[in-house]
């Protein structure tokens, strides 16, 4: 009897030695199995990051089955193509030189701009498998897939010749879809002659020839940020910013610190839409220093200053020191965009296209789709919603600010070309000369937008006399 009880007991301990065996054994092929789905999920997700990583050598093999795509204007225009030289040897050739050299970019000696983030597709063919078979069987390469951009070729023509020699940027998007319509960026470059010339751009520390400045470039936004300093009055005054009203002797002082309304101009007595209009700095100084700079550090937020920019091309981060810390001064500066206030062209668009659009901001995208080498779409960049940066109530208020400023202010050089618009000029001075960038941010039809256009025209002096102009060339290309 006793022998049986110890028997009893040592099956049990083997059994409980068993189960738990068993269950190291399958926690194990748990892990091993959730680390598999992890990695095909990671993978499926990432592809395309992986494959453009330089030091990946699927590339290499790729481009050795596949001749790069190339890359069209919406309008069918061939920005970038792969040919072959007298030798047989592949050049990348780009037939408008240096009118889309930011935005298409290039893809020797690194890669940028469409050449970059497409990479993936225009290193690939997609072809049918009986293609591919054939041109296996001839030893012929297969055509990579093409990239359908949106970008229109008599907008970016039209803001390339408006811009001449000045340096800066121009971009135009589609206010409802976030279609990006122009992008230029001067000084440009022939990507064609890339290799020739990159020697020197590298042994030249300060050349800014590479620098997109369309979207990586910032700059003081001027008085084209008084648009938000507006925003934020009317969210803190609702019922009563209508009401608005400030006596312009053409300079504020705060302390021993004092601004002037440009070239020291009286504006007398003014109301938020004068103010707004004539691009008053006095009232705007005023207007800032009553704000609660909690709830603006809040509102600059929501229109995303002070972070990263979620689109498929690198942008620079907008900046702000806005907060309940700082002291009057600053507050003073930043309150009419000077200071320590930066923003890209493309962030200010961006804020541009959602006031023309209700308030809800499209994400801004330059790629319409991708097709094979035989004219099959494969892959579409569908329009999406980025969020809304203010209440369809506040973008009407700004809308009809903005359009005072055509009717009646700093912007009226775009009166009469046979189509309305709206906007906010700015002259951002950037040294203790007084030198100053011109910027015009707007939208056009005033009373139904559909595009919004962005000029930065550095070191040129006042928005109305430069940049104006400008934009006004390229509306008309679009309206025609």
């Amino acid at each position: 009897m006793k022998k049986t009880t110890t028997s009893l007991k040592t099956g049990r301990k083997q059994k409980n030695n068993n189960s738990k065996i068993i269950g190291v054994m399958l926690t194990i092929v748990g892990i091993f199995l959730a680390m598999i789905v992890y990695l095909g999920i990671f993978v499926a997700n990432n592809e395309q990051k992986m494959i453009n990583n330089s030091y990946n050598k699927r590339q290499e093999i790729l481009l050795a089955k596949n001749y790069r795509g190339s890359i069209y204007s919406a309008d069918g225009y061939v920005l970038a193509q792969t040919a072959l030289n007298a030798d047989g040897k592949e050049i990348r050739h780009y037939p408008y030189e240096n009118m889309f050299s930011h935005v298409v970019g290039f893809s020797t000696q690194g890669r940028t701009g469409i050449e970059d983030f497409c990479n993936y597709y225009l290193i690939n063919s997609n072809i049918s498998l009986s293609q591919k078979v054939e041109n296996t069987t001839a030893g012929r390469k297969n055509p990579g897939n093409n990239v359908i951009t949106n970008l229109r070729m008599d907008m970016q023509e039209a803001a390339y010749n408006a811009m001449g020699i000045y340096e800066g940027a121009i971009i135009v998007t589609d206010v409802s879809t976030g279609k990006v319509l122009t992008m230029v960026s001067k000084p440009d470059f022939d990507p064609n002659e890339i290799a020739d010339i990159w020697d020197d751009l590298v042994e030249d520390g300060d050349s800014s020839i590479l620098l997109n400045r369309a979207t990586t470039g910032l700059y003081p936004p001027g008085s084209t940020f008084k648009i938000i300093t507006a925003l934020e009055y009317i969210r803190e005054n609702d019922e009563t910013y209508d009401q608005y009203s400030y006596q312009c002797n053409g300079s504020y002082k705060v302390d021993n610190n004092r601004i002037h309304c440009y070239h020291n101009s009286v504006h007398n007595r003014v109301d938020l839409t004068k103010s707004f209009a004539k691009s008053c700095n006095t009232s705007f100084a005023n207007i800032g220093m009553k704000l609660d700079r909690n709830e603006f550090s809040q509102t600059l937020d929501n229109l995303l200053f002070n972070q990263s920019l979620n689109l498929d091309f690198t942008t620079a981060i907008s900046k702000t020191p806005i907060s309940e810390y700082m002291d009057d001064y600053e507050m003073l500066q930043a309150s009419i965009g000077q200071g320590k206030v930066q923003i890209s062209p493309i962030h200010l668009n961006m804020i541009t296209a959602a006031i023309a659009n209700d308030g809800v901001l499209m994400r801004p995208y330059l790629v319409d789709h991708i097709e094979t080498a035989t004219g099959v779409e494969y892959h579409t960049y569908k329009s999406k919603e980025y969020g809304r940066l203010m209440s369809s109530e506040e973008s009407a208020v700004l809308r009809e600010l903005m359009t005072s400023v055509v009717e009646q202010g700093t912007a009226t050089r775009l009166k009469g070309y046979g189509y309305t618009a709206a906007g906010k000029t700015g002259s951002a001075e950037y040294n203790s000369s007084g030198d100053s960038h011109a910027w015009f941010t707007g939208f056009a039809p005033a009373d139904n937008p559909e595009i919004a256009i962005t000029v930065i025209i550095e070191s040129a002096g006042a928005g109305g006399d430069y940049a104006v102009p400008i934009a006004r060339r390229v509306l008309d290309a679009y309206f025609k």
